[in-house]
């Protein structure tokens, strides 16, 4: 069955889903998005990813063209024409359709679009016997290009990380800053255990503030395990007792190596699989 897209206002047929080549998130990446998932028909923390994609348009000067409350039931009737019971659901602003030249202030509009479908980021079984990834060569932007908690269509400097991980036969890398220490993954937020602590980097050291990351930490809490943000270092990923990736795509996915270097036993550790499952039981609706 074709996709039913929302663009600009109105719900159209996938082959009628389309932007102009002039289109300046086309052109130059000028834009911003959230990927949001649904969990047995409920969008799963839509308010808080609506917050963070008017808070990245008002960073870049991006108006979205609606206002949240319309925007909630904009993705909800998405959703619902496309009977996603569990999927995922691709939220983009563009600058809209300009002149050729950087100049963002000839977009007289920007445009809105919805994607709600289904997605798999990596093969079940690596939840359970954990994944393999390298430290990559690409490093993360420098926060005063691109602040990291903007979550723009600019996404080359990812891509170009990605690449060294599938050329390495991996599906994840591990991006560092300017200044050598951990800012995350090319999609998720990082996440070690080191002497019975959970550490992740902070946001200014390059990370994206991701909502999974947000939820894992005050889950984590909640359990009574002791949760610091951090500036961590390639040595800490190669010696940590368990190492974790978080986000919307991946959810909570263990770690077993990096760079040719066994993590713990070699099999995703004990915090590692508790916040796993929590995130679950919390993602379906099971909040005691």
């Amino acid at each position: 069955m074709a996709l039913k897209i929302w663009l600009n206002g109105r719900l159209v047929d996938e082959a009628d889903a389309k932007v102009s080549v002039f289109d300046h998130g086309l052109l130059y990446g000028d834009g911003v998005f959230e990927g949001i998932r649904v969990y047995s028909r409920r969008v799963f923390e839509l308010e808080a990813h609506l917050r963070r994609l008017y808070e990245s348009a008002k960073a870049i000067r991006l108006d979205v063209p609606m206002q949240k409350t319309e925007l909630t039931i904009a993705v909800e009737r998405t959703v619902e024409a496309n009977g996603i019971v569990d999927g995922y659901i691709r939220l983009v602003v563009t600058r809209g359709v300009g002149n050729l030249g950087l100049n963002p202030f000839t977009c007289k509009d920007s445009s809105l679009f919805i994607i709600a479908d289904k997605i798999q980021l990596y093969p079940e079984e690596l939840y359970e016997t954990g994944m393999k990834i390298i430290s990559a060569t690409t490093a993360r932007n420098h926060p005063l290009t691109i602040p990291p908690q903007v979550k723009s269509l600019n996404y080359l400097n990812n891509i170009l990380a990605k690449i060294e991980a599938l050329d390495s036969n991996v599906p994840e890398a591990v991006m560092y800053n300017h200044e050598g220490y951990v800012a995350e993954a090319t999609g998720d937020n990082v996440f070690i255990v080191r002497n019975g602590v959970i550490c992740t980097p902070p946001v200014e050291a390059g990370a994206l503030e991701g909502i999974t990351r947000n939820l894992v930490i005050r889950l984590a809490k909640k359990e009574g395990l002791e949760v610091v943000e951090k500036n961590l270092t390639r040595c800490d990923l190669y010696i940590c007792e368990e190492f974790f990736l978080t986000g919307t795509a991946a959810e909570v996915i263990g770690i077993v190596e990096i760079d040719g270097r066994t993590v713990g036993d070699g099999k995703p550790g004990p915090v590692t699989k508790l916040l796993r499952e929590k995130f679950f039981k919390y993602a379906h609706g099971q909040r005691k």
